[in-house]
């Protein structure tokens, strides 16, 4: 289970790159849309960065196999899970608006929904694995 969740951190990880390329080279901050949609800019630096300390984390809990490890990419996941649950109610509420002109508003929904649903599994197994390793 420990490996799954790490193929499913990569893999959204992966598809979260390419919504910030996407996001930056179709103007980024500088395309801000109104206050209601915009996107907070503490949340979209720490968004990613969250997730790579996370991930850092869990390959740490890989190496050396320590319950700790496990809670502490769980605790960084239950940050990035947040924020990006706020940056999907943003970008919903701006999709299809009359307001709704930000860079997020390029991103393909295909890409948002794939990149949530595997960051949502790749939540519930660190969960799992870290109650699991705690047990042992």
């Amino acid at each position: 289970m420990e490996f799954v969740a790490l193929a499913a951190w990569v893999l959204s990880t992966v598809v979260g790159i390419q919504l910030l390329m996407i996001w930056t080279r179709t103007g980024g901050l500088r395309r801000q849309a109104t206050k209601v949609t915009r996107f907070p800019t503490l949340v979209v630096v720490g968004h990613p960065l969250a997730a790579v300390v996370g991930l850092v984390v869990w390959i740490a809990y890989l190496v050396t196999d320590e319950a700790g490890y496990a809670w502490g990419a769980f605790g960084a996941l239950l940050v990035v899970i947040l924020q990006g649950f706020l940056l999907f109610t943003r970008w919903l509420v701006g999709r299809g608006g009359r307001h709704a002109r930000g860079a997020e508003q390029d991103f393909p929904a295909t890409a948002v929904l794939v990149h949530g649903v595997v960051a949502v599994a790749t939540f519930v197994l660190v969960f799992l694995t870290a109650i699991e390793v705690s047990r042992s």
